[in-house]
């Protein structure tokens, strides 16, 4: 038991020190989540057996594993191209595209789905906040709707594509800790969330049926569409992400070559702030690996999941513990893809032991991250959202239905089992 803990307290030692220090400094977004680890990574080593040697090329050898390595530079592409879509205006078109095509009365509807199809290409839920919340809050004054209800939707249409996107972060962190494709990932966790979508989407047209508004967009340049919708269109076909993410950044530089977006130094500059963007990830993703490294050199992944057998009762319980794992990460970090990061060796060894899919797997780290962090007040999104309104995060929260009813069929899809099967290949 003692030899468990000790083995398990690095850990302890970040979720302490990050809680702390954030709760007396009266914001979480004060106290960097890299220098936590820094703290819990040097106590780690302290504690180590062997010389000092021998404990940083344990840690060492976890930060340097391959599959950390290849989640960075997939991090590095997504930035770069992130960054230059952004810059040759493709955010702003695919606003104004998919807001060109949206009826009045299905205002409400039609925004969530616009905000679902723009995290979807973006693969960032912040920035789809960042692009729709002042939008919406226009539209929320001209309809005489309240704004938090307006930012709700939005916020919920962002994790949408958090959840799903082939370039999201989470995604990427999800099927790299759980060790599976991400098109895979994908068909298994679109069977789960779909519901969800439909019964959000229908909750909204109800809602906005009387709703006769117009909403006026900005001029549409639908040749920066194409970066987007390439990028949706070679993930789904199987395409490595990292070939997807280079094509992708070389149709940004062509097209903003062509229309003046860019020069060759302006197309450097926009890439390094994207790359420059994933940074702090980069370096929270090293130092967590080698964190995990020497937990799992001392027994401590060990002890977690045997520890976790006995309350788990076959795949079902497995998959609730894998659930609660990653929810309790994200609530002491205030961040999904770090709580993604931070514990998605441990459910992998849980999914392994269990016999739990690692496309379910990955499935339920997104899911559950997305939901917790959806609906936190103190996260980065719900901040957004209310900075750019006007508001109290806490006024958003009572609205946001998405993210609330995605968790529950997530619930459901562990207590039915599903998809399973054949269900898992289509």
């Amino acid at each position: 038991m003692k030899k468990g803990l000790l083995a398990v307290s690095p850990l302890l030692v970040f979720l302490v020190v990050y809680l702390i220090s954030s709760i007396v400094a009266g914001d979480f977004y004060r106290v960097p989540v890299s220098a936590a680890f820094l703290v819990a990574c040097m106590y780690a080593v302290l504690i180590a057996k062997g010389g000092i040697r021998k404990r940083l090329d344990t840690f060492s050898r976890g930060a340097g594993h391959p599959d950390v390595l290849l989640m960075i530079w997939i991090f590095i592409l997504a930035g770069a191209f992130a960054g230059t879509a952004r810059d040759i205006g493709s955010v702003d078109a695919t606003v104004s595209a998919a807001l060109h095509v949206i009826p009045p009365q299905m205002l409400f509807a039609g925004l969530f789905l616009t905000a679902c199809f723009i995290s979807m290409a973006v693969g960032t839920s912040v920035g789809t906040i960042v692009a729709l919340a002042p939008i919406g809050a226009g539209i929320a004054g001209q309809c005489d709707v309240p704004q938090a209800y307006m930012a709700a939707i939005i916020v919920g249409g962002a994790f949408f594509g958090d959840n799903l996107s082939f370039i999201s972060d989470t995604t990427i962190a999800a099927t790299r800790a759980a060790g599976c494709e991400m098109r895979d990932k994908f068909r298994t966790n679109i069977v789960i969330i779909l519901p969800a979508v439909v019964i959000v989407t229908v909750l909204y047209l109800i809602q906005g049926h009387e709703l006769a508004a117009g909403v006026q967009h900005g001029a549409i340049s639908w040749v920066k569409l194409v970066p987007y919708l390439l990028v949706i269109a070679l993930a789904l076909t199987g395409i490595n992400v990292t070939a997807v993410l280079a094509v992708g950044i070389v149709t940004n530089a062509a097209i903003g070559f062509i229309c003046g977006d860019f020069s060759w130094v302006g197309w450097l500059e926009s890439a390094g702030r994207g790359i420059a963007g994933m940074s702090d990830l980069i370096i929270v993703t090293l130092l967590a690996g080698g964190l995990l490294e020497m937990i799992r050199t001392a027994g401590g992944l060990d002890w977690i999941t045997s520890g976790l057998s006995r309350v788990a009762r076959g795949r079902r319980g497995s998959q609730f513990c894998i659930a609660a794992l990653v929810s309790l990460a994200n609530v002491c970090t205030a961040n999904n893809t770090i709580a993604i990061i931070t514990t998605g060796g441990i459910a992998k060894d849980i999914a392994d032991r269990f016999g739990v899919d690692p496309r379910k797997t990955a499935s339920l780290l997104d899911t559950f991250s997305c939901l917790v962090q959806g609906v936190l007040p103190y996260g980065a999104q719900l901040l957004m959202a209310a900075s750019l309104t006007g508001l109290a995060p806490t006024d958003i929260i009572p609205f946001l239905y998405y993210p609330f009813i995605m968790g529950a069929c997530a619930i459901v899809s562990i207590i039915f089992n599903y998809p399973h099967g054949k269900m898992l290949s289509l």
